[in-house]
């Protein structure tokens, strides 16, 4: 089988799938949730709920201001405690609305059971724009941690073309297993996603893009596509970062986006695993996003898993059920090791884009302290945007934002392979990141 992969750039990491394998466990729904409003790309959304408020579950909370933004839905029944300033993930302080439950509240919706709305025949009568209304009502967002809105990207801009929808399911991030999972527990009802938003954004074909690491789910998602849809499965090369998307549209069509450009320019729309199958509930059951797959992982734990948690669960609620102990001088981080952020409050919430909960210990969680550049040129050859990345961040870190701008700051996808592969443990990404900062606030100015 020959195996596709993207150039120029990348590296090989190991993978660290621990949880892989791991059956996904129900979290179940709480009695309280904190649901913020900024868990997508774009404009937060603005509560439309008060304090004392009832609410339903999947009822609308927070609704989508502008045209990059998305709504957002409670995930139970309850009472409205709250709305205003809470401390988020990072520390600082992000909108949410409140909701807990009563006893009484909280068993009828345990008991609530989950009851299709529309048939085969009823989604097979949709048009485009009723797939993209669907998904634009109901919050969809990216879930491999973009979360950019899902109804925009489906929604081809007119004089445009897309030949091909992929479907990001290539998970190369170490430790993260949420997507694996899924594959593994619903390929039907992926595929039928798959297909449903291969419908919406007109493309006459979608490739399913899966590193060559989960073989169970290549051969599962191959076995679970009926014949007469134009959908396939592509197995790919182990290489960070693949689940980028101009990286992923590199691999699977061989076309390259060019800076500034977006993927629809190269034909292709590019979709998150987790998304068409949060679609395929949306079509099929009206059901909001309002839930995920979250890997709890890390070095040191034993109990690794997979867990499907509402919006607003408590990301301590998660670790506890690894018996994940934070430890003096060790780190929470919010996605994966290369490009997930490290988390201050475990108390915060389970987000749209929570894909995962990496501990880190002590020994992980140090850096190695910075030495001079030995000019080596490793983060030149491992960027697969083309950049010298050595160049831009030092051109950051002296703030000569003008000459960083001339050598194309902004294409750096933050991946963070140069600062990995620097022999000198150099802060790479970090002096990117600052002066990617600095340009967009001049910019606003």
């Amino acid at each position: 089988m020959k195996l596709h992969t993207f150039h120029p750039g990348g590296v090989h990491l190991p993978d660290s799938k621990l949880s892989a394998g791991k059956p996904i466990v129900d979290v179940g729904l709480p009695h309280k949730v904190v649901i913020t409003m900024s868990q997508h790309q774009g404009a937060p959304a603005r509560p439309v709920v008060s304090v004392g408020d009832e609410v339903k579950r999947f009822q609308l909370v927070g609704e989508a201001q502008g045209f990059i933004s998305a709504n957002i839905h409670s995930p139970i029944t309850g009472v409205v405690k709250a709305v205003g300033p809470f401390v988020g993930s990072y520390g600082y302080d992000v909108e949410a609305v409140t909701v807990e439950a009563s006893e009484e509240q909280h068993e009828a919706d345990v008991e609530m059971p989950r009851v299709r709305v529309r048939d085969d025949a009823a989604i097979a009568a949709m048009s485009p724009d009723d797939i993209i209304a669907v998904s634009k009502d109901f919050g969809l967002v990216g879930m491999g941690g973009a979360t950019f809105p899902t109804y925009v990207k489906l929604k081809v801009p007119e004089g445009r073309h897309a030949d091909v929808m992929i479907v990001n399911a290539a998970e190369c991030e170490p430790y993260l297993t949420s997507d694996h999972a899924l594959m593994l527990a619903e390929p039907e009802a992926v595929v039928r996603g798959v297909e449903i938003a291969r419908k919406a954004c007109g493309a006459p074909e979608a490739v399913i893009a899966v590193e060559a690491n989960k073989p169970d789910a290549i051969e599962l998602l191959s076995r679970h596509i009926p014949a007469g849809i134009h959908v396939r499965v592509m197995a790919l090369k182990e290489r960070y970062p693949q689940g980028g998307e101009k990286q992923l549209i590199n691999a699977v069509t061989g076309r390259q986006v060019p800076n500034g450009k977006l993927p629809i320019d190269a034909g292709a729309v590019v979709i998150n695993v987790g998304t068409v199958y949060a679609l395929w509930r949306a079509v099929a059951y009206s059901e909001p996003l309002v839930e995920r797959i979250v890997t709890v992982t890390g070095p040191a734990m034993e109990r690794c898993g997979n867990f499907r948690a509402v919006t607003g669960t408590p990301i301590s609620t998660l670790l506890g059920l690894t018996d994940a102990y934070l430890e003096q001088g060790s780190k929470l981080v919010l996605g994966g090791p290369m490009m997930g952020r490290a988390a201050l409050n475990p108390d915060a919430p389970v987000e749209k884009g929570t894909s995962g909960l990496l501990v880190l210990p002590p020994d992980m969680a140090r850096r190695a302290e910075p030495e001079a550049c030995v000019r080596c040129a490793k983060c030149v050859s491992v960027c697969p945007m083309g950049l010298e990345p050595y160049l831009i961040s030092t051109l950051s870190r002296l703030r000569r934002i003008d000459d960083a701008a001339g050598e194309n700051i902004m294409a750096c996808i933050e991946c963070g392979s140069c600062s990995y592969v620097c022999p000198s443990s150099r802060p790479i990404l970090d002096f990117i990141r600052l002066g990617k900062g600095l340009l967009r606030s001049r910019k606003k100015k």
